[in-house]
């Protein structure tokens, strides 16, 4: 080996890089060793520095030396990850990049290289980069399938009427398919799309609003008229055909930043038919024919003619009924907002609500609530945690039972069966369960199938035991009669859940059409509470196959991702429903879940279903009580919105604090880059005459992701699989669309395959459900893209409706 005295301004900036980048790795690495993580880290700093020195001494051993080590990586990752590009990437990225800054001419002749000692450096990183490009055309998380085309029930039912161009509920129809008999548009076609008209609601996050403000709404439409709700729950009337609008109503939302959301996913819809009476046996009041019922934040249904935009005076008190008075043992603004659309009946409004989470244990009553469609009267209640859950409120039991679990997302209703089936989450607190009742996880989370008559209990599933983790049921429920091999027919319900289990049911009973077997799950709860042994675990499921491991952390170069592994090996986990600790559990699937509120998206005719699930995990952290966090709130503080930071779950022993498992060290300057390998997103198809999943593909770009962040700018539309936050469509057309991702696209798939068809690009992120009508025999389709304040989109107020050309 030779070494040589001079050296100059490049063998100074080799040897600098070389030492900053060991000492970052070594002193990470020793804290990843110390945390039971890999000693690579290690391994790579002590390389780094003796690089950097024999680079500074102008030793050509620094290409050797740096050689064996791009050859030790490569074994490394591929032991690891095996051909997985994006896992590859943080892994092998750095080492290349400074494999060919050695290799450069200049650089090579100041840190004492020869042509000898290069030829070695430049296999290396070679075969580092070959592996690379290797992985970038593999994909080990793509599933590739085809789902079965031909048609089961060409004639599903359709109890509620609901003509083939029209879409009359959040779902379409009540039973929440998300699918539409429409096929003007089709898979051969669909390339042709499009903007027919686009308007802007002109409405707008303001000073006053919560950091969780979002647009979610899916319009309805009947009559050629669209009926959207916006983010200050304005209402309009909407020309279906050339987006003219007809008419708005204000509800005059009382909003303050104390609440935690600002948000509506829609309107409901009833027509008054022939000779109708309401639940006194009085003739129907005449004002409203057609009513849109519209769920105001503020804790207020507002029932609106259909034709005219006027209040139906003959609701409530003046076409308004106060779902927080009197019967709310808390009243305050905040506590109790209505987001999603109620199920409507012929007879009954069934409301829902959201209640504010992780507050306090003094909360209002999640109690659901049916109310005469017509007067606004109420005719029973389902109080989760009463004992009598229908005990109506009296002189001796004036106001519902605190902190009862709520539904607040939308129901699915079967009007043939007349049960109203709710998705049910647990009293707040999420994370410690130390206190509550019997009676207060009775009914949570889970589904509880109501007669919408009477609200008389016909049975409950629970999808979670103790719930611990905020695994509420957050997505509709879907009703699909599925034709079995002997020709049978079970009325089904299908039920996606954050868990990533979709738990299959007979509707008529709640009995399991897909097992799904209790299994045993972590122990070990924080002092005062306690955990349920096993779980229930279906096995149709997109949950993944095994639990987190070294393998799936991430980060863009090999810095973040040690920071990532040093953060994951701190935290408790032990594979999925790892319980809650003060030392930082480790949660996943999350909080946000593999299925949030979009559902899934049913083809009852082919029997197949389109799901666009996502997995990111999450991290919960109990905070002891102390001077900073007190047991109860001083009397002047103040409600904080959002669900994220730190929770104070006044009344319980421990706060809460809750995050996404993101790169500590990045989130410090606000980048939001995710301690999981990709992808975050997927788009599934899934045959539900074998409750399998038969394709699922990486969906979303990069393009977007910082648009929300510290650092505004535009990224490469990179395919890696992102987030999504909304709800699939489907149609007879043989079409998906979704336009939920965090980038700012409507796109259209085949459902066969999965295969991406078309995509436009939106001018702000489109978090809601897409929706298709037709018009004089014209097929549209149309997305809100709104935006969503908090999952970092850009916030817009813009209704967008596509078509083919004439």
């Amino acid at each position: 080996m030779s070494t040589q005295s001079r050296s100059g301004p490049w063998t100074l900036i080799t040897a600098a890089i070389f030492a900053l980048c060991g000492a970052i790795l070594t002193i990470g690495g020793i804290m990843s060793v110390s945390h039971g993580g890999p000693v690579y880290y290690l391994f790579a700093g002590v390389v780094f520095l003796a690089t950097a020195l024999l680079a500074w001494l102008r030793n050509q051993a620094a290409q050797w030396l740096f050689a064996a080590f791009a050859l030790v990586t490569v074994a490394w990752e591929l032991s690891i990850v095996g051909l997985d590009f994006w896992s590859l990437v943080p892994r092998s990225d750095v080492v290349i990049i400074l494999g060919i800054w050695l290799l450069l001419p200049f650089v090579s002749r100041s840190t004492g290289g020869t042509r000898s000692s290069s030829l070695p450096l430049a296999g290396s990183v070679g075969v580092a980069a070959l592996v690379l490009l290797a992985a970038a055309f593999t994909d080990p998380h793509d599933i590739s399938g085809t789902l079965p085309n031909d048609i089961v029930n060409a004639s599903p039912d359709n109890p509620e009427n609901v003509p083939d161009n029209e879409w009359h509920a959040y779902g379409r129809t009540s039973a929440g398919d998300r699918w539409s008999p429409l096929k003007q548009i089709n898979s051969t076609n669909v390339q042709n799309l499009k903007v027919a008209w686009h308007i802007h609601t002109k409405d707008l996050m303001g000073p006053n609003d919560p950091g969780e403000s979002t647009n979610e709404a899916t319009p309805i439409e009947f009559d050629n008229t669209l009926y959207l709700c916006s983010l200050h729950q304005k209402l309009f009337a909407i020309d279906a055909a050339t987006g003219h609008v007809k008419w708005t109503f204000d509800p005059h939302l009382q909003v303050n930043p104390g609440f935690q959301h600002l948000t509506c996913r829609g309107v409901s819809f009833h027509e008054t038919p022939a000779n109708a009476v309401d639940s006194s046996g009085q003739p129907a009041p005449t004002d409203c024919a057609k009513r849109i019922i519209l769920p105001v934040n503020d804790g207020r249904l507002v029932e609106v003619n259909a034709e005219t935009g006027e209040k139906c005076t003959s609701f409530g008190d003046n076409g308004e009924v106060n779902l927080r008075e009197p019967h709310q043992p808390f009243t305050e603004l905040g506590v109790y907002e209505p987001t999603s659309p109620p199920v409507v009946t012929d007879k009954y409004i069934i409301a829902n609500s959201a209640v504010r989470d992780n507050g306090s244990i003094k909360q209002a009553s999640g109690a659901t609530r049916a109310f005469d469609v017509y007067t606004g009267k109420m005719a029973w209640v389902f109080d989760a945690s009463n004992p009598d859950p229908n005990q109506m409120p009296d002189e001796n039991h004036p106001v519902f039972h605190p902190n009862s679990p709520n539904s607040w997302i939308v129901s699915a209703y079967d009007k043939k069966l007349n049960l109203v089936y709710i998705p049910m989450g647990v009293g707040t607190p999420d994370q410690w369960g130390g206190d509550r009742t019997k009676e207060s996880e009775r009914y949570a989370p889970g589904v509880v199938a109501l007669n919408a008559d009477t609200g008389k209990l016909a049975w409950f599933y629970q999808t979670v035991h103790h719930d611990l983790w905020d695994m509420d049921v957050a997505s509709q429920p879907s009703l699909v009669d599925i034709t079995q091999k002997d020709g049978s027919i079970v009325p089904a319900i299908y039920i996606p859940t954050k868990t990533g289990d979709v738990f299959a049911l007979d509707r008529r009973t709640g009995k399991t059409i897909v097992d799904a077997p209790e299994t045993p799950v972590p122990g070990g709860a924080a002092p005062g509470d306690h955990t349920n042994p096993t779980q229930p675990m279906s096995k149709l499921t997109l949950r993944p196959k095994d639990p987190l491991s070294d393998k799936d952390i991430w980060g863009g170069t090999i810095f973040d991702q040690m920071f990532c592994s040093i953060y994951f090996h701190s935290l408790r986990y032990e594979g999925p429903f790892t319980p809650p600790s003060l030392q930082g559990t480790l949660v996943f699937p999350g909080d946000l879940g593999m299925f949030e509120w979009g559902g899934l998206s049913i083809d009852p005719q082919r029997q197949i279903a389109f799901a666009n699930p996502i997995s990111l995990p999450f991290v919960s952290r109990l905070v002891p009580r102390g001077p900073e966090n007190p047991l109860w709130p001083d009397k002047n503080a103040k409600a904080s919105g959002g669900e994220g930071g730190l929770q104070p779950n006044y009344g319980i022993p421990y706060a809460v604090h809750l995050g996404a498992f993101l790169d500590p060290v990045l989130l410090k300057i606000g980048l939001p880059v995710p301690c999981r390998t990709p992808p975050w997103g997927m788009v599934a198809g899934i045959n539900l005459r074998t409750n399998k999943v038969v394709w699922e593909h990486r969906n979303g770009t990069l393009r977007d992701s910082l648009r929300g962040t510290a650092y505004p700018i535009g990224l490469p539309a990179i395919k890696v699989g992102i987030p999504s936050l909304g709800g699939p469509l489907s149609t007879a057309g043989n079409l998906g669309f979704l336009t939920s991702t965090m980038d700012y696209y409507i796109r259209a798939y085949d459902l066969t395959t999965g295969k991406t068809l078309w995509q436009d690009r939106l001018p702000a992120g489109a978090q809601s459900t897409p929706m298709t009508y037709a018009v004089n025999g014209k097929q549209f389709v149309v997305t809100y893209a709104g935006g969503h304040n908090s999952f970092m989109t850009k916030m817009g107020d813009d209704l967008i409706a596509y078509t083919l050309p004439n």
